[in-house]
């Protein structure tokens, strides 16, 4: 028997997923069922599926590759002749197969050591009819997958993104509520063509979240620090604070100090199922002007105080 590779007509370096595209096309090209009585066809068909007997399973490619079996899945030096293990002489397809014919026995139905993606191939191949007895078993579609990146704000409150996927169609996507960054989101049925009436393949889409320039996200709740003024932190009052909605009104208290956390309930998150919105929390950070003040500085000097800020360090 030739060489299963040269059979295939792929290298010797090939991936699995390439050997099985190459037997998939020349299965189809030289299946007996659209050459029917044409002996040369239906042995060319038998050496085909011999090669992928090998190539398609793991183990016995690599026992061919190391030179442990021969192109006939026979122990090197193995005489079928006498006897003892070996294929049997014949024909998969039924009559007799002539000197080193060989017998594969795969079916639709999983059997133990069908080499991987007979069943798959060969539904495809009977295109969901019966041959015989047998009948092509459905199969899903291919799954795709499929990257985006999206804003920290498109995360917290959903979104619509274009995606492209592998068989260059372009569909909106719809990004859930609350995705987190590195989190992978199924849609179902959008993937590749079921085989044989099986179903669709999925897309696996993964979401990357971009940064936010002030905000980090923690579980369903959103922190930021905000700048006050001494002003606003000694009297207290009304200070405007962007949210992923929209600008809110926030009452800072009097005496507040730097690192006093102020809460705004349900503008976290946005709710989504039967997960609640989360909060937002606002620390307070006090700040002094970026050019110096001279009424601030004058009154500062005048200002007697016996306060110690540092007492709790001592």
């Amino acid at each position: 028997m030739r060489d299963p590779y040269e059979i295939l007509g792929i290298a010797k370096t090939a991936s699995e997923t390439e050997i099985k595209k190459a037997f998939r096309t020349l299965a189809k090209k030289h299946h007996p069922d659209k050459h029917a009585g044409d002996a040369a066809a239906q042995k060319r068909f038998q050496e085909i599926s011999g090669a992928y007997d090998i190539l398609g399973d793991k183990q016995k490619r690599a026992q061919y590759d190391a030179g442990a079996i021969g192109a006939d899945g026979n122990p090197r030096g193995f005489d079928p002749r006498q006897g003892g293990g070996g294929f049997r002489q014949g024909n998969p397809f039924g009559g007799g197969g002539g000197p080193g014919a060989r017998e594969f026995h795969f079916s639709f139905d999983d059997a133990p050591g069908a080499p991987a993606g007979f069943q798959d191939i060969f539904a495809d191949l009977m295109g969901g009819g019966r041959r015989g007895a047998r009948a092509a078993r459905a199969a899903k579609g291919e799954d795709f997958s499929a990257a985006v990146t999206v804003s920290f704000a498109e995360a917290a409150t959903g979104g619509t993104r274009r995606v492209m996927l592998q068989n260059g169609e372009q569909i909106d996507v719809k990004i859930p509520v609350g995705v987190k960054d590195g989190q992978a989101v199924r849609i179902k049925g959008r993937g590749g063509a079921g085989h044989g009436g099986g179903p669709n393949g999925d897309i696996l889409l993964t979401v990357s979240v971009a940064a936010h320039p002030f905000m980090t996200r923690d579980g369903n709740d959103i922190r930021m620090d905000l700048p006050v003024t001494l002003k606003e932190a000694i009297i207290g009052g009304k200070v405007p604070v962007p949210t992923l909605t929209g600008t809110v009104s926030l009452s800072v208290p009097p005496n507040a100090n730097t690192g006093t956390v102020l809460r705004l309930k349900g503008k976290g998150i946005a709710a989504n199922g039967g997960t609640a919105a989360g909060d937002f929390y606002v620390r307070l950070i006090v700040t002094l002007p970026d050019k110096p003040d001279e009424s601030l500085r004058g009154f500062v000097q005048g200002w007697s105080s016996d306060y110690d800020p540092r007492a709790k360090l001592r």
